[in-house]
């Protein structure tokens, strides 16, 4: 079978597979899928991996391998641009596909700071502050939350409690990296847009195989056999060849989750279900922010998924919030995830 650009590039990127033989082995409880790793974490894989001496950090955040470039030129819909698939990628300067839907972009959004190795914001983020499902959504976030989030990243209060998660590491690099001047243009910069509904929620019991890049995008390998879905979510674009191959900003995504638990998630976030509190009463009405607690209607499942697993092992740090999620389980959290990716930003 002839494999497309973007198929041959999951080889290029050094990809894992998930297949009905391995989705099961995955430690107790722990949302593996969550952060976008198929393999079941092990007591080395709880340390952050060592950076090589003489080695810059970055460089250790960056695991994935570079790809050739093949000139390759590609566009997509409404867009009169045009880029290969490493000018996409260009880590001082990405793609800019849709310069109308986002104000002017200071400097540190649109090229980082490539004399000290600090990617543009615009590259995981993308232009439009929308992200993907490995990465945060901050469009929409207000400027003084996002203030507050740099600082709990360089203070080590916000951490990935599976450290296997390299771009979080990196973010925090980042954040203890940008000046004050820096930070309070990425953040006026991303609040000033707001956050668009990019998720489609569908709750089965099979799920495409997939394959992930090194910090946790899936994407689906349609050819072959469905595998169980167990209780995980499993989340893919709805475009994979677009996302992978151009990192398109409008790009839209699937959320395969358990069947019953955007029901099961609704009780647990409206009235606790015994369990917790009312999410509304921090986030506001339809859970879309209330002043600079942040919105939480409509972010991806896994997104959603990750923070709150942070908060419970402690890796990331809020008084409030690790009193909400003390009696949840790994399977609530799904629920509430599952339920939250539904809603209308």
């Amino acid at each position: 079978m002839k494999k497309s650009h973007w198929q041959r590039g999951l080889w290029c990127l050094g990809l894992l597979t998930l297949t009905g033989a391995t989705f099961g082995q995955h430690a107790p409880d722990w949302p593996d899928w969550a952060y976008g790793v198929l393999e079941p974490l092990s007591p080395q894989s709880r340390v952050a991996p060592a950076c090589p001496a003489g080695s810059h950090p970055f460089d250790c955040a960056n695991k994935e391998a570079p790809v050739a470039e093949d000139g390759v030129k590609y566009t997509l819909p409404g867009s009169d641009k045009s880029f290969t698939r490493n000018e996409a990628y260009f880590d001082y300067g990405p793609a800019d596909w849709y310069p109308g839907d986002h104000p002017q972009m200071p400097a540190i959004v649109a090229r980082g700071k490539q004399s000290i190795k600090l990617r543009a914001c615009g590259l995981c983020h993308y232009p439009n502050g929308q992200g993907r499902t490995e990465n945060a959504h901050v469009a929409g976030l207000s400027e003084q939350y996002i203030l507050q989030q740099l600082d709990a990243f360089v203070a080590g209060t916000r951490r990935s409690a599976d450290r296997r998660k390299a771009n979080t590491n990196e973010m925090a690099m980042i954040a203890a990296s940008l000046t004050a001047e820096e930070r309070k243009q990425a953040a006026a910069y991303f609040a000033s847009m707001p956050y668009r509904k990019m998720i489609r929620v569908v709750e089965t019991i099979e799920v495409p195989q997939v394959r992930t890049t090194t910090n946790g995008l899936m994407l689906p390998l349609d050819e072959l056999p469905r595998v169980p879905l167990g209780k995980r979510i499993i989340m893919v674009p709805e475009n994979p060849e677009r996302t992978l191959m151009n990192r398109d900003p409008r790009g839209q995504w699937i959320a395969y989750v358990p069947v019953g638990s955007v029901a099961a998630g609704e009780k647990l976030v409206t009235s606790g279900g015994g369990k917790t509190m009312q999410c509304s009463l921090c986030h506001g009405p339809g859970l879309k922010g209330l002043a600079d607690i942040p919105p939480i209607a409509g972010r991806t499942a896994t997104y959603a998924m990750r923070q709150l697993w942070d908060f419970k092992q402690g890796t990331r740090q809020n008084l409030l919030m690790k009193s909400v999620v003390e009696n949840l389980s790994a399977e609530d959290m799904l629920y509430i995830s599952a339920y939250l990716a539904s809603l209308q930003p």
